[in-house]
């Protein structure tokens, strides 16, 4: 059996190509994942590092195809780990990074993005998920912070423990087009807009573009360097032909 660990837009584009395929069990880590998956062979559920080997055992995997986010180092790191441990072959698909323009400000980690939103002024929109909302708020101070998050229950949930207004959540499904992101940024009266190198695949373009069209200054998370495959028909190519 193949496991592909989903959670991405590479990885409904895969399911829809290997549709045919009765041999492979792809996981996501939320409910909301699921409507975007068109198959039946679907594991909802963030996996640890122990429950990720019961996985592999209890299904017999015998190859990971890691299409996790690009920021979900936990995730692959395990996966690695698992695959090592268990003698299971392991294919990792990774996006190309964005071409950062020089008007950006490019940052190596979250941390660092605290550590340099502490000491703006003014209306900062991220664009980054729900996920790190309690260290952003930590930082705020008198800033206005708008999150762009998805409309999924745990996102709204993650915001309401933080106790952000509600006119400071815009809750929709992207990735968007630079016009879109413009009229949005435009309509909060952003100053900065803080992103994640998602590559082509998660919009970034967009938002710089955006961005610069609007002379608002890009804060770009970095990610680190991966080795691994950067091709998805590649990806399909070989889940089709394993034996």
């Amino acid at each position: 059996m193949i496991w592909i660990i989903g959670g991405t837009k590479e990885a409904r584009l895969l399911i829809k190509e290997i549709k045919g395929l009765n041999n492979y069990i792809v996981t996501a880590a939320t409910e909301s994942s699921k409507e975007f998956l068109d198959s039946s062979n679907v594991y909802i559920g963030r996996l640890s590092y122990d429950e990720m080997v019961s996985f592999t055992e209890q299904n017999h995997i015998k190859l990971i195809v890691d299409l996790s986010h690009p920021y979900a180092k936990v995730v692959t790191d395990n996966a690695k780990r698992v695959a090592k441990d268990k003698g299971i072959d392991y294919v990792r698909y990774v996006r190309k990074k964005s071409l950062l323009d020089s008007k950006a400000i490019c940052l190596n980690s979250y941390e660092e993005s605290y550590d340099y939103l502490k000491n703006i002024k003014g209306t900062v929109f991220f664009t980054t998920g729900s996920k790190n909302i309690d260290e952003f708020e930590k930082v705020r101070g008198n800033n206005r912070f708008i999150y762009r998050i998805l409309p999924a229950l745990e996102s709204i949930e993650e915001c309401k423990k933080n106790e952000v207004s509600i006119k400071d959540i815009v809750a929709i499904l992207g990735p968007f087009s630079k016009v879109f992101n413009k009229i949005m940024f435009s309509e909060y009266n952003a100053d900065y807009v803080v992103m994640k190198d998602s590559g082509k695949e998660g919009g970034t373009l967009n938002k710089i573009q955006a961005c610069n069209e609007l002379n608002i200054i890009p804060i770009i998370i970095g990610r680190d360097e991966e080795k691994g495959i950067d091709n998805l028909e590649e990806i399909v190519s070989l889940i089709e032909n394993y034996k």
